[in-house]
């Protein structure tokens, strides 16, 4: 099927031909659609905790001291769609003279509210004018492309992290700053030291190093301890071939097989390679100023309390399987504990009284990656939901699910789907390591079937691009997960500029 030349880009990216027979596969049979069971809610699935357990889960954690631990924020993602209306508006006006939409006055009447107003006008005045002269001319589509083009600030092309998001005192600050202040008030490790991981695109990584280069000092020395970061890219092994229409590899104009990032799933790579013992995942702009952090740090200490609170029963357990006898009253006590504590559901109970074969059985449930996942009330914004559906062993279990997945031709199906009370806010909390303190290969518990196919297009012809496991979907699907309601103010993302003039952004 490929040319030399082309088996060569194959060989360099690390892609092997099974994974790109396979990827042909999946879009000549296309995805299946998530089969769900029910959704679930508060008491069948979704953990709410009081005052007290809130207290004690986070005594749990600031108790174990000796846990080592990182953020991890995916941080790749270019900004080009939180300004999606913004180009809209340019090429409309620049082909005919039409009424601003709502989205543009709104942003032009508190254009003095964003963080990135002052560093605008600098643009506009090395241009010989200003920003309130531009504004008193209605010269908006200049003002437009001062932020966006690569002649003014860039934004249009600069990832989230690197955009001035909240106004201070001492000058405005980044998503990542924020991310780092946020780090240091839970995520400390042994030895006084606050790690995290952002994982960013290839021709962006300098300006992140840059850019800590000159914060890691100043936030080092206000919090009294050591900062460690690090960052990573996605790995060109994890991208994946377009094929046309017809499901045949596609080709741009020149004839070159053409490849594509295959989504925040292929993360799943990056984060593998992580050797900690309890992870905090969040995206990166997701952040608020440091006034309101105080109720995000709480939940986040919460559920990594919740975490390790369970995999100490895991572990426990496990230990117990291992060393002692299993008597078949005490394999039913841990089979109710999967069932009610672990929110696992299995489909295929061994009838028998085999130890061995029930020491096999409750080994293969019970030791996996666990992660303790976030879950906000509904009042409408777009995520994935959680909901009770069959993992890759056909055992139903918790899994975040997107309207993507779903039939909603299927009248039962859409009706489990509107039953959802909650949505996948990104706030979690992970262990990818056993009882035995060994690192779990996290790419062996991605359900491969749970991937996605769009449509796109590149030099005018149409095309369809896949996109790997979401990696807080089908690439953690078979872990071990529990859900737990937390307020809606510990969720506060920036998916377009307008977002900024929200409360919890001033």
């Amino acid at each position: 099927m490929f040319t030399e030349k082309e088996n060569q880009l194959i060989r360099q990216k690390g892609i092997t031909h099974d994974q790109l027979n396979w990827q042909i596969g999946i879009f000549q049979k296309g995805v299946p659609f998530m089969k769900l069971d029910r959704a679930a809610t508060i008491n069948d699935g979704i953990l709410k905790l009081s005052e007290d357990e809130i207290s004690e889960f986070i005594n749990i954690y600031e108790n174990a001291t000796d846990i080592d631990k990182i953020k991890f924020v995916p941080a790749s993602g270019a900004a080009s769609r939180m300004f999606k209306a913004l180009y809209e508006y340019i090429e409309s006006a620049e082909k005919v003279s039409s009424e601003m939409p709502e989205f543009i006055g709104t942003f032009f009447t508190n254009i003095r509210l964003f963080a990135f107003y002052d560093l605008l006008n600098e643009e506009a005045e090395k241009s010989g004018s200003s920003l309130e002269n531009l504004l008193a001319d209605n010269n908006y589509i200049e003002v437009l492309r001062l932020l966006l083009d690569e002649k003014g600030l860039n934004y249009g092309d600069s990832p989230k992290g690197l955009l001035d998001f909240h106004n201070y005192d001492d000058g405005p600050r980044k998503p990542f700053e924020e991310h780092l202040v946020e780090g240091m008030k839970y995520a400390i490790s042994k030895g006084n030291k606050a790690c995290l991981h952002f994982t960013v695109s290839p021709e962006h990584k300098r300006r992140f190093e840059s850019l800590l280069g000159s914060l890691k000092e100043k936030v080092e020395n206000r919090f009294g301890c050591s900062l460690q970061v690090d960052f990573s890219v996605q790995k060109a092994s994890t991208d994946t071939m377009a094929v046309d229409l017809n499901n045949n590899p596609f080709r741009d104009e020149d004839g070159s097989l053409l490849f594509r990032p295959g989504g925040h799933g292929a993360l799943i790579e990056n984060l593998d390679e992580l050797n900690v013992q309890i992870i905090f995942i969040k995206n990166i702009d997701n952040v608020v100023p440091e006034k309101y952090l105080d109720v995000t740090v709480k939940y986040k200490k919460a559920l990594a309390g919740v975490l390790i609170d369970v995999q100490k029963h895991i572990y426990a357990m496990l230990e117990e399987i291992d060393e002692k006898p299993l008597s078949k009253e005490r394999a039913g006590e841990m089979l109710e504990f999967i069932r009610k504590k672990l929110c696992y559901e299995p489909q295929d109970i061994p009838a028998t009284d085999s130890e061995s074969v029930n020491k096999e059985f409750l080994r293969f449930i019970l030791n996996r990656p666990v992660r303790v996942c976030g879950m906000v009330k509904n009042e409408g914004e777009p995520g994935g939901g959680p909901y009770w559906a069959p993992n890759s062993s056909g055992d139903i279990t918790l899994q975040v699910v997107e309207s993507s997945q779903v039939d909603h031709a299927n009248i039962e199906q859409e009706e489990i789907f509107r039953k959802a009370t909650h949505f996948n806010p990104v706030d979690l909390v992970c262990s990818p390591v056993n009882y035995k303190g060994e690192k779990f290969d996290l790419k062996k518990y991605v359900d491969k079937n749970t991937c996605f196919i769009s449509q796109k297009s590149k030099g005018g012809k149409e095309l369809k691009a896949l996109e790997l496991p979401g990696l807080w979907n089908g690439a953690m699907a078979d872990w071990i997960t529990i859900f737990v309601e937390v307020p809606v103010e510990t969720f506060n993302p920036v998916k377009t500029v307008n977002d900024l003039l929200r409360k919890y952004h001033q």
